[in-house]
C-alpha cells in the first residue's frame, strides 16, 4: 500500500445521507459480508456468534405476525422494524418494546438492517425485492417468490448480480416429518421410487384475496416433491375449478411425472372442513407417509404371502406388512428456517446452508405456472422430451428450465422470457436421493416373491 492510501484509508469518512447500509458496512467492516467473514465456518444455528444481525420485517398479516414473534426471540438478532407496504398502522398483536411500525420500505431502510423478511402479498414481492437489493440488504421472501416466471427471475438476477443472499419461505421443507423422510430416501430405504402424492385441503382462508390455491398452497407440495426426490417436473396436466365466486381458483387437480421417472399427484382444495396435510411416497420396499399437521412419519412395508396357489404365486402381488412410525425430535418449522436463514447471512451465502434459494423458488414458481396455463387449456399436457445436457439454444417446449434446487445460469431480466423447459441435467449429488436407475435392479415383483 502505499502512502497516499494508507492515509487515505486511516482517514475518517463521513457517510452519504444516502448512502446504503450494507455499502457503509463493506466500508467500515461490518455487516452480513464482513460478519461472515469474521464468524467460524462450523457456526450453528442458535449459537448467535458474532455480533446480532440487524433485522427488519415487511407484512403484518398472520405469516407477518408469525414472522415477528420469531424474530423478536431469535438468537444473535435485533429485530428493528416492521412495515406494511398497504400502510396498516397496526399488526394485530404485540410487538417487542421499541420495535417501530412504519408506513414505508424506505424508513425501514433507513434504520439499517442486515436483512429483512417479505411477508407482504405475494403482488408487491418484485417491488419491495428489488428496493432491498437495490440497498444490499439480504431477504427472505415468503412463498411464492413471485407472482410471474418473469418477477421471480427479475429478483434471481438483482440479489445474484449483487453477491447478497435471498431465501423463499418454502417452510414445509423445516417440517421435521418431511426431513426425516428425506434423509430416508437419500439413504435410499425405499429403493426405486414409482409414485409421489400430495393432498392440501382445509377451510377457507379469507386473508388471501390475491392468488388461488396453485400459488398459495399447491407451491408448498411442488417444492417438496422436487425436494425430497432430487428430480424435477419433466410434464404435467391440470384441472381447475372455482365455487366460491371469487376471481381465482378454488381446487386444483395435478397429475404429472418427474425427471427419473417418478409419478406425482397434487390434490389442493381450500373449500374443505377437513384439514389435511399428507404426502406419501411409494417405492420398491413400501410407503412412507407423512403428515405434516402432526410432524409424523410412518413406513408402511411390503410383506410377502406365501401360497401354493398358482394363479396367485403367477401374479406375484403386494401384501401389507409392518407399519412403523419414527420417533424423532421435533422442532417448530418457521424457527429452523429462521436460523438457517440468519446463518446464511452471516456466511454470506445461502450454497450449503440449507435455505430455500431465491433459484429454487424460480423453480416452483416457474412449475406452478405451468399448472395454471394447463388448466387454462383444459388439462393440456405440458411437457416432453428434454434437451441434451447443457443445450440451452433455442426455446424449449418443456415445463421447468432444470430441476427444482439444480443450479443453472441466471436468465437476462431485460431480455424476452423464455418458454418455460424440462431439466437439462440430472439432479446434483446433494438433491438426489441415492436409489437405483439400473434396469437390473430387483423389480417390486421380485422383492416380494
Amino acid at each position: 500500500m502505499t502512502a497516499a492510501r494508507a492515509a487515505a484509508a486511516a482517514a475518517p469518512v463521513a457517510p452519504a445521507a444516502n448512502e446504503p447500509r450494507t455499502a457503509r458496512a463493506a466500508r467500515t467492516g461490518s455487516g452480513p459480508r464482513a460478519a461472515a467473514a469474521a464468524a467460524p465456518e462450523e457456526q450453528h444455528a442458535g449459537h448467535g456468534a458474532g455480533r446480532r444481525l440487524r433485522a427488519g420485517l415487511v407484512g403484518l398479516g398472520v405469516m407477518g405476525r408469525n414472522h415477528a414473534r420469531i424474530l423478536a426471540a431469535l438468537d444473535g438478532v435485533e429485530f428493528v422494524g416492521v412495515v406494511d407496504p398497504a400502510g396498516a398502522p397496526h399488526t394485530g398483536g404485540p410487538l417487542p418494546p421499541g420495535v417501530p411500525v412504519l408506513r414505508e420500505v424506505a424508513d425501514l431502510l433507513a434504520l439499517g438492517v442486515d436483512y429483512a423478511v417479505v411477508a407482504c402479498p405475494t403482488a408487491l414481492h418484485e417491488e419491495v425485492g428489488l428496493q432491498l437489493a437495490a440497498h444490499d440488504v439480504c431477504a427472505l421472501l415468503e412463498k411464492p417468490l413471485a407472482h410471474t416466471p418473469q418477477a421471480a427471475r427479475r429478483l434471481v438476477h438483482a440479489f445474484e448480480e449483487r453477491g447478497l443472499v435471498a431465501g423463499v419461505g418454502h417452510v414445509e421443507r423445516f417440517n421435521p416429518a418431511l426431513q426425516q423422510l428425506r434423509s430416508r430416501l437419500e439413504a435410499g430405504e425405499l429403493g426405486d421410487l414409482f409414485q409421489v402424492v400430495t393432498r392440501r385441503q382445509g377451510p377457507f382462508p379469507h386473508r388471501i384475496a390475491d392468488v388461488g390455491v396453485v400459488k398459495d398452497l399447491a407451491t408448498h407440495d411442488i417444492d417438496l416433491t422436487g425436494w425430497i426426490t432430487g428430480q424435477g417436473y419433466a410434464s404435467l396436466s391440470a384441472r381447475t375449478v372455482s365455487k366460491s365466486g371469487r376471481e381465482h381458483e378454488d381446487m386444483v387437480a395435478v397429475v404429472g411425472s418427474l425427471t427419473g421417472g417418478t409419478m406425482v399427484s397434487h390434490l389442493v382444495n381450500w373449500l374443505s372442513p377437513l384439514k389435511e396435510r399428507f404426502t406419501a411416497v411409494t417405492g420398491e420396499r413400501g410407503c412412507f407417509v407423512a403428515d405434516t399437521l402432526t410432524a409424523d412419519l410412518t413406513f408402511h412395508a411390503n410383506g410377502a404371502v406365501a401360497t401354493e396357489w398358482e394363479a396367485l404365486r403367477a401374479f406375484r402381488g403386494v401384501a401389507e406388512g409392518d407399519a412403523v412410525r419414527y420417533a424423532f425430535p421435533k422442532r417448530e418449522p418457521l424457527l429452523v428456517e429462521h436460523e438457517r436463514f440468519r446463518d446464511a447471512v452471516r456466511r454470506g451465502t445461502g450454497e450449503g446452508s440449507g435455505i430455500v434459494t431465491a433459484r429454487e423458488g424460480l423453480r416452483t414458481v416457474e412449475v406452478s405456472a405451468a399448472v395454471l396455463e394447463s388448466a387454462r387449456e383444459a388439462g393440456r399436457v405440458r411437457g416432453g422430451a428434454p434437451p441434451a445436457a447443457g443445450d440451452t439454444a433455442g426455446p424449449q417446449a418443456l415445463v421447468v428450465a432444470s430441476p427444482v434446487g439444480v443450479s443453472a445460469p441466471a436468465p437476462d431480466p431485460d431480455g424476452p422470457a423464455p418458454h418455460q423447459t424440462a431439466a437439462s441435467h440430472a439432479p446434483t449429488a446433494s438433491h438426489a436421493p441415492t436409489v437405483s436407475q439400473d434396469p437390473a435392479a430387483p423389480t417390486i415383483a421380485e422383492h416380494t416373491a
